[in-house]
């Protein structure tokens, strides 16, 4: 009887499914055989859990014993688990975090019980260290054994997202796009970190070490005045950053204080930027949102911070920490890895503080738990959701990662903490890379910055005044004799507290202050507003003066204040500056006079800024030193951004050779709405799809 070909490729499929299959039951085996061994080990160590009866019992009993718990936790922690973390979805993500210890000590003790001879015990406290350490090794040894078989690896991954690719349509097989955004990384920075060595992933990609090819090109770009992650992502997804003056400003019309990383706002101004710009955003068509402020107007999101207040089916937040969550492994690695983090945070911190560093911030209270949760819990979930995109095969995947940024701020954007949040965003770029091999459909990775970060002490901290303290000055106020300190509003603490359910105010902030003639002052970095809410419309210079004299000469002679922005009923607006500098905007080009340390483009971005509706009565910008980039913050942060100055207006954007260039050769890459032009560009440059349709002015382009 003569096989035919039929029937080969039929004994060859069976073939590979039974190798398939002992493979997978081997490693199984191993990884049971590791964990009952790890049980034994730990018995003997642990004095309050041991594996034998009172009255003793032989060798054999015992090993049997911890074969059984070892069988039955693995078992247990597969098919109890996930049902567990998707029932306490309703607790807040953070606190789900915190609990994966308890969980799997209860799992644990669990396991224990089922043993018919209930020879086992372990106290409670034991159990959580006990379950950790075996979810733990359980998880190393299953990675190490699946090393060299990308048939598992591949499996392993395509469990991220199995469900969602069994319910959607077909994968085209045009290219898909991912961006990934490392937050407050400046090219500068970026290119420090390749040369020294602490990023092997973006190096290989730029053609540097030997045999490397060349695959992405750099190009840096330039921000808006307000250089921070509410205007530069806002304009990045969604096409207009119109009206953002800063990262927090007051608008006289509603009495209300924006604040971008409050979900209210974001909300806002993610339905202002739409009406703008006269389409949702870049994501519109089957993308993906992820670990943003804003949604880009993707239909998948997940830890984005316009939808955190909501309460409805759209929200997604919760469902992006249960698809990591729900397995063990990764819940006890995050865990281990968010304790660890605090460890390393506490330690750094009190070495600064007994060598007296300078400049410094404070980093007591629950800084060590926001620091965690942003270069560990964000990063991990992001990660594994975009690489779930990949494999689901979306088209468009734009996600954020915070951890430098929110590091930086408080340890400085060149500091040796820093550097190595740098070396452990490079791994997450290397194994979205290794995941991109294994998606259904081809992928480009982009990886691009909202904004970079200029060090420098702060305001506070060189003059022994805020800000507010030195504006009630010249308004003739009293002045505390303790000056209050300017709390930081980072991306990651918002991210906290909308894990929490904690509303997003912070200190000395009112959501909605009264009518009263004393001034708000705000700080979105270096960059400071004055607002009088008592004025329904943005005062003029000349009205300034006749209410308070002295408060403009005050602040443009201070030397920690670099130049005023001001409406002036005689030319439109004027910077001020020191020893009575005052530039009519028009005159700028010909004039830089207190611009002139900010470089080019200083005086299109003021100018730019000037046009806004809710720009406040007094723009303040700190001193710069173009000699070493130093910045002063308005708020408690050694490395700050927000304003003109220094390197947090230079990021970067690193894309893939096959697209083609941002700009022409001897052009800049100017302002966020211009980055979202050359993403939209590329996505029609993949066939895939175009939001909005392409206008004339963008053809002829």
């Amino acid at each position: 009887m003569v096989a035919t070909g039929r029937d080969v490729r039929w004994l060859g499929v069976r073939g590979v499914r039974w190798r398939r299959v002992a493979s997978q039951v081997g490693r199984s085996v191993a990884v049971w055989a590791v964990s009952t061994l790890t049980m034994l080990v730990l018995a003997g160590i642990l004095p309050d859990f041991r594996l034998r009866s009172a009255d003793g019992d032989s060798a054999t009993d015992i090993a049997v014993k911890a074969a059984f718990g070892a069988g039955a936790f693995g078992l247990l922690s597969a098919v109890v688990w996930p049902l567990l973390v998707r029932l306490l979805l309703l607790v807040p993500a953070l606190v789900l975090g915190l609990l994966v210890f308890f969980l799997n000590g209860a799992l644990l003790l669990l396991a224990l019980r089922l043993d018919p001879g209930e020879r086992g015990t372990a106290a409670p406290e034991t159990a959580v260290v006990v379950a950790a350490v075996m979810s733990a090794v359980a998880s190393a040894t299953g990675a190490a054994l699946a090393v060299r078989d990308d048939d598992a690896y591949r499996r392993r991954l395509y469990r991220l997202s199995d469900r969602r690719r069994r319910s959607g349509p077909p994968c085209p097989p045009t290219p898909g796009t991912v961006f990934l955004q490392l937050d407050g990384v400046g090219h500068d920075v970026l290119l420090d970190a390749v040369a020294k060595g602490l990023m092997p992933t973006v190096a290989r990609w730029l053609g540097i070490g030997d045999g490397a090819r060349t695959t992405h090109r750099l190009t840096p770009w330039r921000t808006d005045w307000s250089s921070q992650t509410g205007a530069s992502q806002l304009g990045i997804l969604h096409g207009s950053n119109h009206d953002v003056p800063a990262f927090r400003w007051y608008e006289k019309d509603t009495r209300e204080v924006v604040v971008c990383n409050r979900p209210t706002s974001a909300a806002e101004l993610q339905r202002r930027a739409a009406g703008y710009a006269g389409h949702d955003g870049l994501l519109a068509v089957d993308g993906a949102s992820r670990g943003n402020l804003f949604s880009g107007g993707a239909g998948q999101q997940a830890l984005v911070l316009s939808i955190a207040g909501r309460r409805s089916r759209e929200n997604r937040s919760r469902a992006g920490y249960f698809a990591y969550f729900s397995d063990p492994a990764n819940a006890v690695r995050t865990a281990l890895s968010f304790v660890a983090e605090v460890g390393r945070e506490i330690g750094q911190s009190t070495r600064t503080r007994l060598g007296k560093q300078r400049p410094r911030v404070s980093r007591g209270g629950l800084y060590p738990l926001v620091r965690a949760f942003a270069t560990v819990v964000e990063r991990d979930v992001v990660v594994a959701a975009v690489t779930g995109d990949m494999l689901a095969g979306r088209t468009a995947v734009y996600a954020d990662l915070v951890a430098y940024d929110e590091v930086a701020h408080h340890s400085g954007p060149a500091s040796r903490d820093a550097q190595k949040v740098l070396e452990r965003l490079d791994r997450s770029l290397a194994l979205i890379e290794n995941v991109a091999e294994h998606a259904p459909r081809p992928y480009r990775i982009v990886v691009l910055s909202d904004h970079g970060q200029s060090p420098g002490e702060t305001f506070r901290s060189r003059y022994g005044l805020t800000l507010g303290d030195l504006v009630r000055a010249g308004c003739g106020l009293p002045v505390p004799r303790r000056a209050e300190r300017t709390r930081s509003g980072t991306e990651a603490r918002a991210a906290v507290r909308a894990a929490l359910r904690i509303p997003v105010a912070e200190h000395g902030e009112e959501h909605r202050p009264t009518r009263r003639s004393e001034p708000i002052v705000l700080a979105s970095g270096n960059l400071g507003l004055v607002s009088f809410p008592d004025v329904t419309h943005r005062m003029s210079k000349e009205e300034i003066d006749a209410r308070h004299p002295a408060l403009l000469p005050t602040l443009a002679n201070h030397p920690g204040i670099g130049f005023l922005l001001v409406r002036s009923d005689e030319h439109g607006g004027v910077v001020l500056g020191a020893y009575g500098a005052e530039i009519p905007l028009a005159d700028l080009d010909d004039n830089p006079g207190p611009l002139a340390p900010f470089g080019p483009g200083a005086a299109d971005a003021v100018r730019r800024t000037h046009s806004f509706p809710h720009t406040a009565d007094i723009m303040v910008n700190s001193f710069h030193d173009p000699a070493d980039g130093e910045v002063l913050a308005f708020e408690e942060q050694i490395g700050s951004h927000g304003g003109l100055g220094g390197e947090q207006g230079k990021p970067f954007l690193l894309s893939p050779l096959g697209f083609s260039p941002p700009v022409d050769e001897g052009e800049e890459l100017v302002g966020a709405e211009h980055v979202h032009r050359v993403l939209r560009r590329w996505m029609r440059e993949s066939d895939g799809p175009q939001v909005p349709l392409e206008s004339s002015e963008e053809r002829a382009a």
